[in-house]
């Protein structure tokens, strides 16, 4: 008896070994800063391009919820800001595509968290940390904008912001490429100006079939469970607008 006590005990400190913990979010959280150019860019997915050749880096490589990183799909973000723009490239390194095709990239594609894309939820209230903005774009450019609002779900369904976006896929690199440029005025109403400070999260969803099989990364982990790991704004980090 007592030796199979010690088997079931093994075996059950094995899977809990095997189960990455929950991440804990710590305090200030993830910031990131962008500088300025007086002159908008034009848009391209080129790091090594003039467009990008003063902006500011982070990257992405843990799990949203769990204590875990995934090397491999280390994933590298720029930034700057324009006059009327916030620009932001993602550079994401794959091992698989998981697409929908044919590509739609002329009108908004709902459902695109299904698949591999990277997301932006930036928002400029620090009062009412439940309304802001979601961008996506998937590797074939399809995307999608929303208003969010967590108190009144399905309001603002219309709302577009006007953005610009491009993608690429670098398949002998196995690395794909995301950019978009997003007017300051679609997220708020106030002049942006250094030392202007928005909330903002980060992530990248990749790989193939469930959820429970697919990777969720977060710039700024937000560390909960049993609910979606995104729309958590009170987990989100801090974009910081300077000179």
């Amino acid at each position: 008896m007592r030796k199979l006590i010690l088997i079931a005990s093994l075996a059950y400190a094995a899977a809990a070994q095997e189960t990455p913990a929950p991440c804990v979010v710590t305090r200030p959280t993830a910031s990131m800063t962008v500088p300025h150019l007086k002159k908008p860019r034009d848009l391209n997915t080129d790091p090594k391009s003039k467009t990008w050749a003063k902006s500011k880096t982070v990257w992405m490589t843990k799990d949203c919820s769990k204590t875990l990183d995934y090397p491999s799909l280390k994933t590298q973000i720029l930034g700057f800001w324009s006059d009327t723009d916030l620009y932001l490239l993602f550079i994401c390194p794959y091992e698989t595509l998981n697409l929908f095709l044919p590509p739609q990239p002329d009108e908004p594609r709902r459902g695109l968290w299904d698949r591999d894309v990277v997301e932006m939820f930036l928002g400029d209230d620090w009062e009412n940390i439940r309304h802001y903005r979601e961008f996506e774009i998937a590797p074939t450019a399809d995307w999608i904008d929303l208003a969010i609002d967590l108190d009144h779900h399905g309001t603002n369904r219309g709302w577009r912001s006007g953005w610009h976006v491009t993608a690429r896929i670098d398949e002998k690199a196995h690395v794909w490429y995301a950019a978009a440029q997003i007017p300051l005025k679609s997220v708020s109403e106030r002049a942006v100006k250094p030392g202007t400070r928005w909330r903002m999260n980060l992530y990248r969803i990749d790989g193939q079939g469930a959820d429970p099989q697919r990777h969720f990364l977060c710039w700024q982990p937000t560390c909960v469970v049993n609910r979606d790991p995104n729309h958590v704004p009170e987990n989100f980090g801090t974009l910081i607008f300077t000179k």
